[in-house]
């Protein structure tokens, strides 16, 4: 492993190379058949193997295969220089050794040519290595690597088989809750007619057992071959994870796998992927192949834990060993990255070719939307290009004088720009960045190592990224600049619709499942999501109770800026102080920014403190240990004593976590949640205005969804009793309540005067007790 060389499989690199593909094979001389298609079947007992390529070139007259020796011809493009190649390189030699195999042997040839072409993408400079090969030698060779083969194609095919008769006996785990039942009918149906399917699943609707389970079941019968499940939160990973345990209890046999990102796992203090920093990277490919085969063949289920053991005792890398196993596992759980993200997805599943006879089980889906927005937009600043040529006093190669002409047109536009700048024409700056990136090419390739070689990488990734959106871009993308929270001059491709490359990807999986307990209003999340015409929807049943919560709308505050101020802040702190008071216990208090939460947390603190009272607040930067720390307070709550934890609405507390039984018996939410405005809401907002729902869109859908996932933590379970507070005047406006899930139907107005008297009797319909 070594990650100082280039990234070869960069947008440029690959247009390049096609290039000289093309013209070498053009070039040729008569008799070159370009791109040929090779197959070759080997029959076992049991199976049969295939093994399928096409060759670049193959030199030979139809008519005189008998006397003349074909020759095979493989091109690799490069930006070496062609001439410091003493020999071809070993991985790229044996492809054209099995074209030149499979050729021979359907042609009943004694001996064949085999020809590497290198070609430098630069200068065109061609070397040539070639050799001539006996049959009977490269048969023993042949035979050698499919010998190697063999226990993977064993392995494969007989554990398929494991898996299948084991779908056999799973059946549902437990009694049906109400609606759980028809939510996995309407699952599976999907799945056998190739659809998508959305469904507003209420928390506490069993979601994710609806969706997994009959997701197993369409792989029992032929409909996929595999399940990923998909979501962008640690702890709806590991429900996931516990789901898919709840039938291995009962014989299911499959493998699953989490993956994890690399950070997580790599065990060096500052992660270098290089041999000369890493001895795991040293060597790795040597030994990744036993490593996986006996990591797959010892047990069925590969979590975090399991991979890096397993890595550690094989002295391999933990995150290549995590993406080698999900080649051979029935269900990957993973972030959305892994499979929409066009920097990091796994091509091994979705790269060039058909569907990967997946099923997507996309958890959380509310997520996706920005985080879409956030994979397909690309943003680059004036100060990394003058940041960057510092780095490059040792090395020239061109690149400090293509960084001056990127700086240059950014030069003109910061010029034009006071707030916001929307460039007319890029296309001198697109050029500049082309030939930016082919000079990076160029020097990855030397391997020469530089000072903030890290720093380097990420700003050329930087600027690939924004090459390859460039490409898509179209009526969904805003182009503009400006200055970014730091002062720094950027300009963005901002993706404002991700449907449309969502799409590409939803259609590379059989069927496709959204899922969330805040997917409302569902046609906002069809209409960003998918372009499918008419994909499917429901709305699950919830099982709970409606007595077991109250919820109340306060209609005498509000968060608007106009409004905002102490005395307004004094009011939210007298409904906080009056909803706690009516029982002991535990509370969440959520508000739309940091600034107001700290700023009624004090007035709260300095008015309406009592002894019997515990207060902690959410920072803006918390660490995993931080994190682990704010929830274990909710467990450590004495009878009599009352938490209360100031939250933002949004953040890491108010979506993703359980907190059950009395360890949260209250929610309050201050203000809507309206994200704030700025230039990325205004282009939303006048980019949806021409469909009439601008505001909708970029600012009251988003908004609502936060306030319905805060509100969402109280009621977990059918034992859970709490209160939800939604304190806005704004939520009794019909626009808001037409949001609402349908389950808040029985919402009560109050208002300051009267909520002491509303919370009271609720906990006294309750024995006061949980």
């Amino acid at each position: 492993i070594d990650n100082r060389v280039g990234a070869h499989d960069s947008i440029e690199a690959m247009n390049e190379g096609t290039r000289i593909h093309k013209k070498l094979q053009g070039k040729a001389k008569a008799f070159y058949h370009p791109e040929v298609p090779l197959t070759h079947v080997i029959s076992y007992d049991d199976y049969d193997l295939v093994i399928d390529g096409r060759a670049d070139g193959i030199i030979f007259d139809p008519d005189l295969l008998g006397r003349f020796i074909p020759t095979i011809d493989e091109i690799k493009g490069t930006y070496l220089d062609v001439e410091e190649l003493t020999e071809p390189v070993p991985v790229h030699l044996a492809q054209a050794k099995c074209y030149a195999y499979m050729f021979s042997r359907a042609n009943d040839l004694s001996a064949i040519e085999v020809q590497m072409t290198y070609c430098n993408l630069d200068t065109e400079e061609v070397r040539r290595f070639s050799e001539t090969i006996e049959f009977e030698e490269l048969s023993e060779w042949f035979n050698g690597v499919i010998a190697l083969y063999k226990r993977w194609a064993d392995f494969a095919y007989y554990f398929k088989i494991t898996r299948q008769n084991s779908i056999g006996v799973v059946r549902f785990p437990y009694d049906y809750r109400p609606g759980q039942k028809e939510t996995a009918q309407d699952v599976y149906r999907t799945i056998a007619r190739g659809r998508q399917l959305f469904i507003q699943a209420p928390t506490g609707s069993g979601k994710t057992l609806s969706t997994i389970y009959p997701s197993i079941m369409a792989v029992g019968e032929g409909k996929a071959e595999r399940i990923f499940y998909l979501t962008a939160k640690t702890v709806t990973r590991s429900v996931a994870r516990e789901t898919f345990s709840l039938f291995y209890e009962q014989g299911y046999r499959a493998k699953t796998v989490e993956i994890t990102a690399k950070d997580k796992l790599c065990p060096l203090e500052k992660r270098e992927c290089d041999p000369e920093h890493c001895e795991r990277a040293k060597g790795h490919f040597d030994r990744i192949n036993d490593a996986v085969y006996d990591l797959l063949t010892e047990r069925d289920m590969f979590d975090r834990e399991a991979i890096a053991d397993h890595a550690a005792k094989r002295n391999v890398c933990p995150f290549e060993l995590n993406l080698d196993i999900s080649s051979w596992c029935d269900n990957i759980i993973c972030d959305y990255n892994y499979v929409f993200d066009p920097n990091v997805y796994l091509k091994r599943f979705f790269g060039e070719g058909g569907r990967s006879e997946s099923i997507f089980l996309i958890d959380e889906a509310h997520n996706l939307v920005e985080r879409a927005r956030e994979m397909y937009s690309a943003t680059l600043t004036k100060e990394s290009f003058l940041n960057t040529k510092k780095y490059f006093k040792l090395y020239n190669g061109g690149i400090p004088k293509a960084l001056d002409k990127c700086n240059r047109e950014m030069l003109a536009w910061k010029r034009e720009c006071e707030e916001v700048y929307f460039p007319e024409s890029i296309d001198r700056f697109l050029l500049a960045l082309t030939n930016l990136c082919n000079a990076f090419e160029r020097f990855f390739e030397t391997k020469i190592t530089l000072e903030h070689m890290d720093e380097i990488r990420e700003f050329y990734f930087e600027v690939r990224n924004f090459l390859a959106r460039e490409e898509e871009r179209d009526k969904k993308y805003s182009l503009y600049c400006d200055y970014d929270t730091v002062g720094e001059f950027a300009v963005h491709l901002y993706c404002v619709d991700p449907s449309t490359q969502l799409t590409e990807r939803l259609h590379k999986a059989n069927a496709a499942v959204f899922f969330s307990a805040t997917l409302l209003p569902v046609n906002y999340y069809k209409r960003l999501l998918t372009t499918d015409p008419e994909p499917y929807a429901i709305y699950a049943r919830s099982s709970f109770s409606p007595e077991n919560r109250l919820i109340l709308v306060g209609n005498d505050v509000t968060t608007r800026y106009r409004d905002r101020g102490p005395k307004e802040y004094e009011n939210y702190a007298k409904y906080i102080d009056r909803i706690t008071s009516g029982r002991s216990g535990n509370y969440m208090v959520f508000f739309p920014s940091y600034r107001m939460l700290n700023d009624i947390a004090d007035f709260f603190e300095g008015n309406f403190y009592r002894k019997e009272i515990s207060i902690i607040r959410q920072e803006g930067s918390m660490d995993e240990a931080s994190r682990d720390e704010f929830l274990k307070a909710f467990s450590e709550t004495a009878d009599g004593q009352t938490l209360i934890a100031f939250c933002v609405m949004g953040g890491i507390f108010s979506e993703g976590i359980d907190l059950t039984g009395n360890k949260l018996i209250g929610a309050i939410i201050v203000g809507t949640g309206l994200p704030q405005v700025s230039v990325r809401r205004k282009i939303l907002q006048e980019h949806f205005d021409d469909e009439g729902e601008g505001f909708k869109y970029a600012y009251l859908y988003p908004g609502m969804n936060k306030v319905a996932q805060a509100a969402g933590r109280v009621i977990r379970t059918a034992s859970d009793i709490g209160v939800i507070a939604l304190l806005d005047v704004r939520f009794t406006y019909s626009e808001y309540k037409k949001n609402f899930p349908r389950e808040w139907a029985d919402a009560m107005v109050c208002n300051i005067e009267n909520v002491s008297e509303k919370v009271a009797i609720f906990w006294q319909n309750h024995g006061n007790m949980i």
